[in-house]
């Protein structure tokens, strides 16, 4: 079967990924399992990678709505039958990488991308401070072992994030000076498609597991997907998709997390409990009227956002799930910038009379 190496400890994969995952091979689909690889350094989710091992699994709990019925279910996900500790379990790692991978899928954070400045060169022994550098690592040592095909499927929130991942890849070749036969197989036998993934994965389950919504999109760009599933969805054009994902659902999660930060509420407060203040909704439905829907209607966008506007506030308001504003505060200036920042710039492009006037204050606070 199609082994799957998984980048990435999140309760998001737990609740996407591996879940699908999991559903396909029910189903009799030949696909996976699932190996698990923790990629950042220290002690904070050594808890989960014990608990990865485990072949009883862990519990993805389903709460929300879908066509107007109440959905509460709990699937008992079985298909991750490995998991490694970069730091610690590098050299079996790279052996497993070699010589089983056939898809990559990867969750490594909203500046996972970025490349330490150690990376600059190969390191002689051992993982590489970053994610690029690591999966380079690995990339080179499976060209060495016989070059077999590959398919990287990366789920983290970036535009094109497959195109991205190769162009760090490359970038970090030349550092290295790797030979001229690895960056031709890397081109010819190494899939980088671009996906988009959305599902709101409010609260983690200890030790291992999570609770969604039932909604659920995972669009890939430029490959055909290795699994087959009703939120698994073959694009030619992810942007628009990306674009209303990014700049309504995540701008709007990053707006109430601001109002959130500079307000002094609650620790344990909610999007949900938020939303419940008729100012603080108030708010952000004008902002939404006021200022993102023409930004999309400036690239003719204006009545899908609309839609995923009413979608987007059914559910922030899902009453089961707890979403912590907290979470979603985590790495906040980084957010700003890619959607915030970002849907400033896309919309002053398409018409430079547009006027964000509260947008560009919280995109100023960065």
């Amino acid at each position: 079967m199609p082994r799957i190496i998984q980048f990435g400890t999140s309760r998001f994969l737990q609740a996407h990924v591996d879940l699908f995952v999991h559903e396909a091979r029910a189903a009799g689909q030949d696909i996976g399992p699932v190996t698990v690889v923790k990629t950042t350094a220290g002690a904070e989710r050594s808890g989960r990678v014990r608990a990865f091992r485990d072949p009883a699994g862990f519990p993805v709990r389903i709460q929300g709505y879908r066509d107007r019925q109440v959905i509460d279910e709990t699937v008992q996900v079985t298909s991750v039958d490995s998991a490694y500790d970069a730091a610690t379990e590098w050299p079996a790692i790279a052996e497993h990488f070699a010589r089983d991978a056939a898809v990559v899928v990867s969750n490594v954070g909203d500046r996972g991308y970025e490349i330490d400045l150690t990376d600059r060169e190969r390191p002689r022994s051992g993982p590489a401070a970053s994610f690029p550098a690591k999966l380079l690592q690995l990339l080179l040592y499976r060209h060495e072992a016989g070059g077999a095909p590959l398919l990287i499927l990366p789920c983290e929130l970036l535009p094109a994030n497959g195109t991205t991942l190769r162009g760090q890849i490359e970038e970090l070749s030349r550092y290295w000076k790797t030979a001229t036969a690895f960056a031709d197989w890397l081109a010819r036998r190494v899939v980088f498609a671009d996906t988009l993934v959305d599902r709101i994965v409010a609260a983690a389950i200890e030790p291992l597991g999570a609770v969604a919504e039932p909604y659920a999109l995972w669009a890939i760009r430029g490959a055909v997907p290795p699994l087959q599933h009703p939120a698994i969805v073959a694009a030619s054009h992810i942007e628009p998709m990306e674009r209303l994902k990014l700049h309504i659902l995540n701008l709007g999660h990053t707006v109430l997390a601001d109002i959130w930060q500079r307000g002094g509420r609650r620790d344990d407060e909610t999007v949900r409990g938020l939303l419940a203040d008729d100012q603080v909704r108030g708010g952000l439905l004008s902002l939404y009227a006021d200022e993102v829907v023409p930004g999309f209607a400036a690239h003719g966008m204006g009545a899908e956002a609309e839609r995923y506007i009413t979608t987007t506030i059914d559910r922030f308001d899902n009453p089961f799930l707890a979403h912590r504003l907290s979470d979603i505060a985590q790495n906040h200036a980084a957010k700003i910038e890619r959607r915030i920042a970002n849907f400033i710039t896309w919309a002053e492009v398409a018409d430079s009379r547009i006027e964000l006037p509260r947008l560009s204050l919280i995109a100023g606070s960065r």
